[in-house]
């Protein structure tokens, strides 16, 4: 049978777990719960204090401040449950609570590959949810009501719940999805999408399963995610623009460590300077004051792009060239010296060579000495033949891995 992990705060929510618990194991699945309260209760098959101790804190110790011992309480679950898991004794988590137990759930769930069923059952849920889902696949579910107590709304909601997790855990303990093929990456932008279908295209012909991420900030953190699960075999980073929003002050950025987790994990890389001409903002009317007087595109009713400057797209490749020159796997970089988007083409709105001149020259030099290769081809990024020589470069790059 499968197994549902259930993780909660049993100082204050021990009632509806109980009733979760028998209403699980009534759907055909076993329970395994794990207490992640700041104090201890019974009941649990996992107590507050061994959660504690996985965060090397005594559970009697912790902290009278409410922040620091969700903190710690939620390292401590984390800790457990991928330990749980790696053991083979979860198929799936499902969590229930209002914006502590949350964060502690969701702290849990993003520590578990993708794939894992996880399921949230939150106050929070109609919000802002970034700070739950994170980079991961978590399920979440509006509790309508407040976590506190048994009534008949609470009841109809987290009996929902438990239906939706049993069918899931089921699922991923018998049907999970296989593949024979090696699995990589490719980033693509709407500005990229020739170049992103091309390789794609050559890659799937060359034998591999190609998952495709757009890079709108989630979707780098989300690829990133599955290179730090172990889950691909290498990665074409065409589209690296969400740097570009990192480095100016954009919507679409994925945070600082952005393409350093292939490094960091030795996968084969090719990487281009996809859409690096462009930041990303809302509508017309959101972006900020201090660049009104941009080079700025309405790409779309809820989409405003800004043309980087020279200056910006020469610490753009310099920023790049280091995080590149870092990693500890096989790297080829694949320049388009015919222009980096759909928009940055003779007569293109974006079309700016002083500025992809300081580009590919900064990049360059902050490669020079290292282990990359850099192929300057002519063609802008999205003309026949960019992305297919890309893919045939990762391939090769792979294929060197194995021998």
């Amino acid at each position: 049978m499968a197994t549902v992990c259930l993780v909660g705060t049993l100082d204050t929510k021990h009632a509806e777990y109980d009733w979760l618990r028998t209403r699980l194991e009534v759907d055909g699945v076993h329970t395994l719960l794990v207490d992640a309260g700041s104090v201890r209760s019974d009941g649990a098959d996992v107590p507050a204090d061994e959660v504690a101790r996985a965060a090397g804190v005594d559970l009697a110790s912790l902290s009278r401040d409410r922040g620091q011992a969700v903190e710690t309480m939620a390292r401590g679950a984390a800790v457990t449950v991928r330990r749980l898991f790696d053991e083979g004794r979860v198929d799936a988590v499902l969590a229930v609570g209002g914006s502590g137990g949350s964060s502690i759930a969701a702290a849990v769930m993003r520590e578990l590959p993708v794939g894992v069923p996880k399921l949230l059952v939150s106050t929070m849920a109609s919000g802002d949810v970034r700070p739950y889902v994170g980079e991961t696949d978590v399920t979440l579910m509006y509790s309508v009501v407040d976590i506190a107590g048994l009534n008949a709304v609470s009841k109809t909601v987290l009996g929902n719940a438990a239906a939706a997790i049993a069918a899931m855990a089921r699922h991923h303990d018998t049907g999970r999805e296989t593949t024979d093929r090696p699995v990589v990456a490719v980033t693509m932008f709407g500005v990229t999408t020739p170049a992103a279908d091309e390789a794609r295209a050559e890659l799937e012909q060359l034998g591999y399963e190609v998952l495709v991420f757009h890079a709108t900030g989630s979707g780098g953190r989300a690829m990133e995610k599955l290179v730090t699960d172990g889950l691909l075999a290498g990665v074409l980073d065409l589209t690296t623009t969400e740097l570009a929003d990192e480095l100016v002050g954009g919507v679409l950025s994925a945070g600082p460590h952005r393409l350093e987790a292939a490094g960091r994990a030795g996968l084969p890389q090719v990487v281009s300077v996809g859409a690096l001409d462009m930041v990303n903002f809302g509508p017309a009317d959101t972006v900020p004051e201090r660049f009104a007087d941009r080079n700025l595109l309405v790409h779309n009713p809820t989409v405003t792009l800004m043309r980087t400057t020279p200056e910006e797209s020469a610490r753009l490749g310099t920023l790049l060239g280091r995080k590149l020159r870092a990693a500890q796997g096989p790297v080829s970089v694949f320049l388009p010296l015919g222009g980096v988007s759909a928009v940055d083409v003779p007569d293109g709105p974006f079309h700016d060579p002083a500025a992809d001149a300081e580009l590919f020259a900064h990049l360059t030099e902050a490669l020079s000495g290292g282990t990359a290769t850099v192929t300057r081809r002519e063609e802008a990024i999205n003309d026949a033949g960019f992305g297919a020589a890309a893919a045939r470069e990762l391939h090769r790059l792979i294929g060197e891995g194995r021998s």
